[in-house]
Order: structure tokens, then C-alpha cells, then sequence
């Protein structure tokens, strides 16, 4: 078994997720009782979330590296960034890193394409929507990414910063986010949803919407690591 390390607390609410996700996923692959080798290495998200503010992104991929060092010197074998937003930067921090790392953009676009999906909707933080890195990875394989309009950028980012990350998770805020939602759908034909923010599954938990999927983001990550962890 592989000993994977975790860039947390960016933030605290889905590292948690993403710990609880990847035992149910070890143990149902697993039926000898063991539990998988992990590290979480939990940082500062106001600190990394200035820096990308601020497009300080040359400090931003010192400050990742340097914590994925921490890991590595850990014992840590491969790691995984536990948060869309910092992908703005993962290449340069792959270049960097002293561990292999899976991306959470690349194994999310690995899920859409074997679904065949064409026009993928986009949601996350202002920077992930905004940012370029989801376009990047996924025009690679003719996968266009629909982004909401700016104001609903703002929204989703507003209530992102201000409830998700802080563990609060509104029946309200579900049904303004599903609106838009349905604005994707009628004025773009979007065929999926990115749920680009690792809190953005605890709020919306459904696997479908309006007959498009869903695609949990955190999920796909863990299923990626773990896979990584049996190999």
C-alpha cells in the first residue's frame, strides 16, 4: 500500500470529507479489516487564498511546495491538493514537487470523457471559475467549459467564501445555486455540472439535475488516489 499525503484545510469542511471518503472507498475495496496510510498536512487557506487573490502565484506555488515537503518528509509517497482553487498553479507546482501528485482537474476530465459529455457547466470559487485551468485540461479532449454569468460568479463565489467553507450548508442557497443551474441548462444545453469546490458537494449532494450529471469533484479525486494507493 502506497502512503498518500493530503494538502488540507482549504478548507477544513471537505478535507474532512475527503478523509471520511477515501476510508469508505479503501475499506470497499479492501475486506481484510486494514485501513489505508494517509498524511494530512492542513494549511492556511486565508494565507494561500490571499496570495492567489493578490496573483502572487510564484509565492503560492513556493508556499504549496514547501508544505508538500513536509509530507514527503513524512514518509508520504504521492499526494493529492485537496481544493480546485490552487489547480490555477499545478502545473508549476508539479514541476516543483518532491512527491507525484494526482490533479483534481485532469482526473475529473478523465470522468467526463468517459461519459462522453461535450459542454461542461462550471462551479467553484470566483478564481477556479475565472482562472482557465478546467478550459485548459478539458478542450485537450473537445470538452468546451460553460462558466455562469459574472453576477452569478459573484454569488456563488460570495456565498462560497462566506457559508460553504464555514460549514454552512443552506437549503436556500441549495435553490439559488440549482437556479442557476437551470439558466446553464436552457441557455447553453450544458450536459454536465463541475461541482468545482470541494464544499460545493456537501451542499449539493445529488447525483443528478435535470437529467445531467453532477460530477463530485471530491469523489472523482479520491477514487483517483486510491486507486493510486492499490497500485
Amino acid at each position: 500500500m502506497k502512503r498518500l499525503g493530503l494538502i488540507g484545510g482549504i478548507g477544513p469542511e471537505s478535507t474532512i470529507e475527503y478523509y471520511r471518503m477515501i476510508l469508505k472507498s479503501y475499506r470497499e475495496k479492501n475486506d481484510n479489516g486494514s485501513n489505508p496510510h494517509l498524511i494530512i498536512n492542513s494549511i492556511d487557506m486565508k494565507k494561500m487564498l490571499g496570495l492567489i487573490d493578490s496573483k502572487e502565484f510564484g509565492k503560492t506555488v513556493d508556499y504549496i511546495v514547501e508544505e508538500l515537503k513536509k509530507l514527503a518528509d513524512a514518509g508520504a509517497e504521492f499526494g493529492i491538493i485537496t481544493s480546485n482553487t490552487p489547480h490555477i498553479v499545478f502545473d508549476e507546482i508539479n514541476e516543483k514537487s518532491p512527491l507525484p501528485l494526482i490533479s483534481i482537474v485532469e482526473a475529473t476530465c478523465e470522468e467526463a470523457k468517459s461519459h462522453n459529455f461535450k459542454k461542461a457547466g462550471l462551479f467553484g470559487t470566483k478564481f477556479t471559475m475565472r482562472g482557465g485551468f478546467y478550459n485548459k485540461v478539458f478542450e485537450k479532449d473537445c470538452i468546451e467549459v460553460i462558466t455562469p454569468d459574472i453576477k452569478e460568479h459573484e454569488y456563488i463565489h460570495y456565498k462560497y467564501m462566506n457559508e460553504l467553507v464555514n460549514g454552512i450548508f443552506s437549503e436556500e442557497t441549495k435553490k439559488k445555486f440549482l437556479v442557476i443551474v437551470d439558466n446553464m441548462i436552457n441557455e447553453h444545453n450544458i450536459d454536465c455540472l463541475v461541482l468545482g469546490g470541494t464544499e460545493i458537494p456537501l451542499l449539493i449532494k445529488d447525483k443528478y439535475y435535470r437529467g445531467i450529471e453532477l460530477l463530485n469533484t471530491t469523489k472523482i479525486h479520491v477514487e483517483a488516489a486510491v486507486a493510486q494507493m492499490l497500485i
